[in-house]
């Protein structure tokens, strides 16, 4: 994780979160539109929550200036991550992060290794089964290509399989979490969130929970941390995120302090133990 970016805090996909600290009063605020720096490409799960963020900002005048989505998702998100090294000092930028902040200095030597490339040769590794791996670059698009049998099975975000599994085109085998998904309102005709087995019910013993999290860059204040403190703790309140948050089949929890630090610290052990066992680090 670079030193230069601060963490601010959680705003989730198959996990998500808020530093709810006490606020106190602020005397900034932004003086010109915001920046959402998104490090991956367009109608990604990181996209798709930037964009509900943005309208949630706007819709319930959060803030007096707009929110604008920026996606800079080359080489594999390390031109976000660069851009906000870059950007010190400057509280007009806000990155959504996800576990690409552990896996990417890790993988820099090798090349672009990412959760579901992880994910499958941990799993091959795990059963004795043996995948070819193909990337894609977004998770519509791994979608599409399974939709057209040109891949056998995907690991995705459930909001990027969402559609074509309600269509019946896809099914959904198993979550990687250690609980079942808590919604229970029907997404296809029969089938809830919930109804979709763990993996481990399904006998392959892997958890995994993709980080979403918010961070400003280094050396910004105090009073500028307050501020998008006070913000995303009055975002996580809207019905937009609400209603994003059961609908895309995301998981929220909340920490803060020490909390939010133990939780970034063991998140950070796990993925370099995937990626090791995996074999994309030297052990």
């Amino acid at each position: 994780m670079p030193n230069t970016l601060r963490r601010l805090a959680f705003c989730g996909t198959a996990l998500a979160g808020l530093a709810l600290t006490p606020v106190p009063a602020m005397a900034w605020e932004p003086g010109k539109p915001v920046e959402i720096v998104v490090a991956a490409g367009a109608g990604g799960a990181s996209d798709q929550m930037a964009r509900m963020m943005q309208a949630a900002i706007q819709k319930n005048n959060l803030m007096k200036h707009p929110m604008v989505v920026s996606l800079k998702g080359g080489a594999s998100g390390g031109e976000a991550l660069m851009y906000m090294k870059g950007s010190d000092g400057d509280p007009h930028k806000v990155l959504i992060a996800y576990s690409l902040i552990y896996m990417l200095p890790l993988s820099a030597k090798i090349g672009s290794k990412r959760e579901d490339h992880v994910l499958t040769v941990f799993i091959e590794k795990r059963t004795g089964a043996k995948f070819v791996y193909l990337p894609y670059k977004s998770g519509g698009e791994a979608a599409t290509q399974l939709v057209g049998n040109h891949t056998a099975a995907n690991v995705n975000n459930p909001s990027e399989n969402l559609e074509v599994w309600r269509a019946g085109q896809i099914r959904a085998l198993c979550v990687f979490d250690k609980e079942r998904i808590e919604y229970k309102t029907k997404v296809t005709d029969t089938m809830s969130w919930n109804d979709i087995p763990t993996c481990k019910e399904e006998g392959l013993d892997v958890q995994y929970l993709m980080l979403r999290a918010m961070f400003l860059p280094g050396k910004v204040t105090a009073e500028q941390t307050a501020f998008y403190l006070d913000l995303f703790k009055k975002v996580v309140q809207t019905a937009e995120y609400k209603d994003y948050m059961e609908k895309q089949a995301l998981k929220p929890i909340f920490l803060s302090g020490r909390d939010m630090m133990n939780f970034l610290e063991q998140d950070d052990a796990l993925n370099k133990n995937l990626m090791t066992e995996a074999g994309f680090v030297a052990k």
